[in-house]
């Protein structure tokens, strides 16, 4: 069915999709520590990684962002040294290639967020599974991570910047990559599938109607810091 609509719709989308990237606004990266060392407690090393989501647009700073959330519903209990890896724009491929060439350094947690720019980039299913597969192993033996996170995809059918049909389209293309991910997290405990928002209001948005907002970000990371401390054997 999506491929069909994707042939039927191709022009109609196509024009859709020029219109968007003309017309939404271009929300910045926040403010803010992208590395640094807070709380007391036993010592842990925790990563994010991949697109303009995880670098914090759509918070006001990187205090309310995802790394900020996580760090907050940790330091309680660990002392965390963080970092954020992640550019706006990012897909699986273009992150792998930049963690390829960076410096190494030593983690224990990473939480990952890619696959709209897969989506938005049209990158089949097999091809997203096999990058994300290699991510994760570069995660492992390039920066000995004892334990990843993989975010799911956001429902992009949610997204109020982006008019129909597009919105419906890239909705079914990001369920269908979202999917194929969970299905292919079989690499046991040292990986895990981390379910995002079914669907997403504006109370969940930024105000672009494209990012994920303040109270999303707020869930996202305490949920995150969750698994994070249950993983490490400090829940």
């Amino acid at each position: 069915m999506i491929v069909a609509a994707k042939w039927m719709l191709g022009p109609l989308l196509l024009a859709q999709g020029r219109w968007v990237r003309r017309t939404t606004p271009v929300l910045p990266e926040p403010e803010g520590a992208r590395a640094g060392i807070v709380g007391e407690g036993p010592a842990i090393r925790v990563l994010v990684v991949g697109d303009s989501a995880a670098a914090g647009v759509g918070a006001p700073s990187q205090d309310e962002a995802l790394m900020g959330r996580i760090v907050a519903a940790l330091r309680d209990r660990f002392r965390v040294e963080y970092r954020v890896v992640a550019r706006t724009g990012a897909t699986t491929a273009s992150t792998l290639r930049h963690l390829e060439k960076i410096d190494a350094f030593v983690v224990d947690a990473v939480v990952t967020s890619l696959g709209v720019n897969d989506v938005t980039g049209d990158v089949g299913v097999a091809d997203f599974v096999v990058r994300q597969g290699r991510l994760r192993a570069i995660l492992r033996e390039k920066f000995g991570a004892r334990f990843i996170l993989v975010s799911g995809l956001p429902p992009m059918g949610s997204f109020t910047a982006l008019p129909q049909p597009l919105r419906w389209y890239l909705g079914e293309r990001a369920k269908e990559l979202d999917l194929a991910l969970a299905d292919s997290l079989v690499d046991g405990p040292g990986a895990q599938y981390l379910p995002l928002f079914r669907r997403m209001d504006r109370s969940l948005l930024a105000s672009d109607g494209f990012h994920p907002g303040p109270l999303a970000h707020a869930q996202w990371g305490a949920a995150a810091a969750e698994r994070i401390a249950k993983a490490l054997g400090k829940a």
